[in-house]
C-alpha cells in the first residue's frame, strides 16, 4: 500500500449529516459534513481514550467524540473539552489527524500522507466527466483480493477471451496485437484493436445481424491505484474508471464510474449496472485465487510477455514510490503493534507542529519476503 497519493475513499452519496466510517490502507477513517455542507476526512481515533468519531455527531463544523464529548473542528484541532474547568488550556497535541479533502467526479478523496501541498502528486483527472456527451453512473464492487491484483487486472488486455469468453471476450481470436505504453500523468494506456465475439441481444438488433468490426480498446492505470478502460463501439464509446481502494491486504472496494456516450437516458442505467458488475463477477475467482495474493516487488518473480507490457509499466512505477519510502509496511503493523498500540497514517498538521512532527518519526526495517511476496517499504509509514 501507497501513502502520501490522492484516494477515492467513497460515494459522495455515502456522507450525510452522520459522520461515517471508512477503512482504507488498513486505517480507520471518519468522514463528515461541515455546516456548508463541504466534506472532511479525519482518523477515526480520538487521542483522549481511543473512542470512534464515527459514532459520534457533528456540532457546526466540529465533529463530537461520543466518549467524553471532546469537539474536533475541521483541521483536527480539540477545541473543547467538557470536563475541563473554565481557563484551562487544551493541550497542543489534542488533535486528530485529519487529511486533505475534495468532492469529485462523485467521489469523496482524501490525500492520506504527510506531504506539504507543494510537493503532493496530483489528483487525477477524469476529463470526460464533464463533457455533456457522456451519461455517469456510479457503483461500486468488494471482493477479497488485494488491490494490487485487481488494478493489474483491470487493465489487462490478454484475459479477456477467456475469463470474458461469454460476455465481450473472443475465445476464437486471443491473440494481442504488439503495442506501446503511452505515458500520460501517474500512469499509461495501452490502445489495441480487440476482435469481439458475434454480437447478442440488443446489440446484435443495432447491428442488424452484421459482423462486428474490431474494437478500438484502451485499457490503462493512474497511480496508485486507478484503471480506465474505454471501449469505442459503432454506436458509442463508454469510459469506465475504478478506483480500487486497498481496505485492507485482503480486501478491496473497486468504487467505479462510468461515463457512456450512448444509451444515455435514466432507463438504460440499470441495464448498465448490471454489466458492469457482471464483469466484476466473471473476474472475481480468478483474481481471488492468484498466488501470491500481494503483487511481488521483484520483476522476475513472475514471467512477462509482449502483452504484459502495461503491467510492467504499473509495476515499474509502484517500485519506484515504495523506493521512494511511501510504503505502508502491513506485515510490520500486525505482527509488532496488533492489540498494542493505534496506527493512522501521519497528515501534513505533523510537519507544522514540532509537539507532533517528534511523534510520527519511525525507524526503517529491511525488505523482508513474506507469505505475500515481497515488498520493499521501508519503514511502516504509519504513526503510532
Amino acid at each position: 500500500m501507497l501513502k502520501n497519493f490522492w484516494y477515492a475513499l467513497c460515494l459522495s452519496r455515502e456522507v450525510a449529516a452522520k459522520p461515517i466510517r471508512v477503512t482504507a490502507l488498513g486505517n480507520e477513517l471518519v468522514i463528515y459534513r461541515t455546516s456548508k455542507g463541504e466534506p472532511r476526512v479525519m482518523s477515526d481515533l480520538c487521542v483522549h481514550r481511543g473512542g470512534a468519531l464515527s459514532d459520534g455527531w457533528t456540532k457546526g463544523d466540529c465533529i463530537v467524540c461520543p466518549y467524553h464529548g471532546w469537539e474536533y473542528q475541521d483541521d483536527g484541532a480539540c477545541v473543547r473539552i467538557p470536563a475541563n474547568l473554565e481557563g484551562v488550556a487544551i493541550p497542543k497535541k489534542a488533535r486528530v489527524d485529519a487529511y486533505p479533502t475534495r468532492e469529485k467526479y462523485g467521489f469523496i478523496w482524501a490525500f492520506l500522507g504527510d506531504l506539504p501541498e507543494n510537493e503532493r502528486p496530483p489528483m487525477v483527472e477524469f476529463p470526460e466527466f464533464d463533457d455533456p456527451k457522456y451519461k455517469p453512473l456510479w457503483g461500486d464492487y468488494w471482493w477479497d483480493v488485494h488491490y494490487t491484483r485487481a488494478v493489474e487486472n483491470g487493465m489487462d488486455i490478454a484475459h479477456a477471451p477467456f475469463v470474458h469468453a461469454g460476455s465481450f471476450g473472443n475465445p476464437d481470436e486471443p491473440e494481442v496485437e504488439n503495442y506501446e505504453v503511452e505515458e500520460t500523468i501517474l500512469g499509461g494506456d495501452a490502445t489495441v484493436n480487440l476482435n469481439p465475439p458475434p454480437a447478442r441481444g440488443i446489440y446484435s438488433k443495432l447491428r442488424g445481424g452484421k459482423e462486428r468490426p474490431p474494437v478500438r480498446t484502451t485499457g490503462g492505470f493512474r497511480m496508485p491505484n486507478i484503471t480506465r478502460l474505454q471501449v469505442r463501439l459503432p454506436f458509442g464509446d463508454f469510459v469506465l474508471y475504478t478506483c480500487h481502494l486497498p481496505v485492507d491486504d485482503n480486501k478491496t472496494r473497486s468504487i467505479w464510474l462510468q461515463l457512456r456516450s450512448f444509451f444515455t437516458k435514466n432507463f438504460f442505467d440499470k441495464d448498465s449496472m448490471r454489466r458492469v458488475i457482471k464483469i466484476f463477477n466473471e473476474d472475481r475467482r480468478t483474481v481471488t485465487e492468484q498466488r501470491p495474493e500481494l503483487l511481488p516487488y521483484d520483476l522476475a518473480a513472475e514471467l512477462h510477455v509482449r502483452a504484459d507490457t502495461i503491467q510492467i509499466s504499473y509495476r515499474k512505477l509502484r517500485n519506484k514510490y515504495l523506493d521512494m519510502g511511501w510504503g505502508i509496511d502491513t506485515h510490520r503493523i500486525q505482527s509488532e503493534y496488533a492489540n498494542v498500540k493505534a496506527v493512522v497514517i501521519p497528515s501534513p498538521a505533523r510537519r507544522e507542529i514540532p509537539e507532533l512532527a517528534k511523534a510520527w518519526v519511525m525507524k526503517e526495517v529491511p525488505v523482508r519476503n513474506t507469505k505475500h511476496g515481497k515488498d520493499r517499504n521501508g519503514g511502516s509509514g504509519l504513526n503510532t
